[in-house]
Formats: C-alpha cells, sequence, structure tokens
C-alpha cells in the first residue's frame, strides 16, 4: 500500500484480498457440490427402489441449481478480480524520486550545449517555408492533427528511421522487426494500454483491432504466453512503426505542429532479459538512444520521472 500511495492510485490491497477470498471461498462451495452431484448422480445410474430414486431425483434437481449458481458466482468473481487486478499500475523502484508532475522530475545528465531559441522560426514554421510538411494537404486528407511530409521533409523521416535501425542492429546488436500495426485487444492489455487508456486508443470495431500506440506493443507481445529459456536471454529487437494515439483532451499550443499528433513515426527498443539483470539492460537500453542524438549532435538532458509523471506500466522512466 505504501508504494501504491506513492503512485497516488486509488488501488486498494484490501479491496483485492477480499475480492480473491470471496472467490476462493465460492469456488471451493462450487467444487464440494460439484463432487456430491457427481456421486449422487453415479448412486441413481446404479437403480434402486422408486422411493429412493424418487428423493435421488429431487436431490440432483437441487444440487444442479446450487451448482449452476455458484460456477455464475464465479465466474463473476473472477472477471471483477481480473478488473480490479487490471487497475493496478507497475509498482515503482524506490529511488526514483516522489512528485506530483513533470516539475518534480530529475535532471539525471545531459549532453551537449543546447542553443539559443531566440528570433528562431518554429518547427511548424520553418516546415511550411521549406516546403517539407503541409499541414493543410493533411488536414483535406485525414482532419486535423495529422502531417504531410514533402520531398526533402519524406526523404528525412525515412532516413532518419533507417540510420537508427541500421546503428541498433549493426553496433548494438538488436534484431530488427517489421510488426503489424493492427493488434488484438489481449496484446493491449498486456501492455497496460487497456483498459485505462482506451479512449486513446483507435479501434477497429467490427474485428475489435486496436492501431498500435506505439511498436512497444506488438513487439513485446511477440513472446507471449512463451516460456524463454534464460540462456537465450537478452533478446533484443528494433522495431520501426507508425503509431496512432487519440490524445483525447489535448489542445492548445501543445497540440501545434508535429507535436501530440494522431500519427506519427518512431523506432523502438525492446529487451526480453532475466529480472536480475533488467536494471542493467534498461540503462544500455537509454545510452542506445542516446547514441542517436549524440550522432546528430542533438543537444539533449536526460529526465527521471518522479511517482506523479510515470507511465502505468513503468517502474523505471528516463525521457
Amino acid at each position: 500500500n505504501r508504494r501504491l500511495k506513492r503512485r497516488q492510485s486509488d488501488a486498494s490491497f484490501d479491496e483485492l484480498i477480499e475480492l480473491a477470498n470471496r472467490r476462493r471461498d465460492t469456488l471451493s462451495q462450487f467444487e464440494q457440490l460439484r463432487h456430491q452431484q457427481k456421486e449422487l448422480s453415479s448412486a441413481f445410474g446404479k437403480g434402486g427402489d422408486p422411493e429412493q430414486r424418487d428423493t435421488a431425483r429431487a436431490q440432483l434437481k437441487e444440487l444442479s441449481a446450487q451448482v449452476k449458481g455458484l460456477d455464475q458466482e464465479t465466474k463473476e468473481l473472477s472477471t471483477q478480480l481480473e478488473d480490479l487486478l487490471l487497475q493496478f499500475p507497475n509498482l515503482v523502484h524506490d529511488d526514483i524520486p516522489d512528485g506530483r508532475d513533470e516539475s518534480d522530475n530529475r535532471l539525471v545528465r545531459s549532453w551537449g550545449d543546447p542553443r539559443p531559441s531566440v528570433g528562431l522560426s518554429t518547427h511548424q514554421e520553418l516546415g511550411e517555408q521549406l516546403n517539407i510538411l503541409d499541414f493543410e494537404a493533411a488536414a483535406r486528407v485525414s482532419g486535423s492533427r495529422f502531417a504531410l511530409y514533402r520531398g526533402l521533409g519524406a526523404r528525412l523521416e525515412r532516413s532518419l528511421w533507417n540510420f537508427m535501425l541500421n546503428l541498433h542492429t549493426e553496433e548494438h546488436g538488436y534484431q530488427e522487426l517489421l510488426p503489424p500495426f493492427l493488434v488484438t485487444r489481449q496484446s493491449m492489455t498486456g501492455t497496460g494500454q487497456l483498459p485505462k487508456f482506451e479512449e486513446d486508443s483507435f479501434r477497429a470495431e467490427s474485428d475489435d483491432l486496436f492501431l498500435i500506440p506505439t511498436a512497444e506493443v506488438p513487439v513485446t507481445n511477440v513472446h507471449r504466453g512463451q516460456i524463454m529459456d534464460v540462456e537465450n536471454l537478452p533478446t533484443s529487437y528494433a522495431a520501426f512503426s507508425a503509431c496512432f494515439r487519440r490524445e483525447a483532451g489535448s489542445y492548445g499550443r501543445d497540440t501545434q505542429g508535429l507535436t501530440r499528433l494522431h500519427q506519427f513515426q518512431k523506432v523502438e527498443l525492446v529487451k526480453f532479459v532475466a529480472p536480475e539483470t533488467s536494471e542493467a539492460a534498461h540503462e544500455e537500453l537509454t545510452g542506445h538512444a542516446e547514441k542517436v542524438l549524440q550522432l546528430l549532435g542533438l543537444p539533449y538532458r536526460v529526465m527521471e520521472l518522479c511517482t506523479g509523471d510515470i507511465g502505468f506500466s513503468a517502474q523505471r522512466c528516463y525521457d
């Protein structure tokens, strides 16, 4: 409960334990009566005098109704328990800072010298001046909060993801994947997008498939339900994808230009590792992402997200 409170989470272990106990007790009753039902049914099948058979038949009818009711109650409690479990965020690392929002995030390190921004054009103004970004055409095609890249803009976007994939596969040991851009409800649930962020997702209702918010979703689910041999770890994947997010409720200055679009492109890095090496793997992966910015000559900061800003599924996160 203490670690949940650090996240300002409303989830309750007490409620979880109470519901789990109710399900356990109901399941135990169901199994006991189901056993009695089988024994009585077996005895009934062996015959006997008419009066005994009538009594057994009445008992079987009553037991059948009780077993059916307990079975339904057990299923309902199991669904409630699963729904409640999905409301629990990942427990945060003890070392991350406490805080309410991004203003409480902690500077870990910085690289390069920030460039003065006085008098410079915004990326939206520059993109339109150079005719490499066309937001008007994108709006005609798809509505607001989409981008159309033209000429050198499209080439730059393509060159960047090609550069990143080559770097990570040739120098950092990742295997390249090109994943599906539509995934099942189970895949979205497995990475924590559902049920919490369903309203922020684009869904193909007739198939109950979701457009991916990041390649992390399909790539993380590549080994869902499998037992991985620890001797084959770590397994590292790099994947390019388009990413789709509804960004419900976002508006104003924070949505101008290429910020908070419904669709954007990204190269994702995912590592499958043994638990005892996960912290070292996280630091290594962060370093691989930093290498991209260093090779491009882009100054940056690494911020450690506080308890109030960290993602639902994360134990620790750098931005």
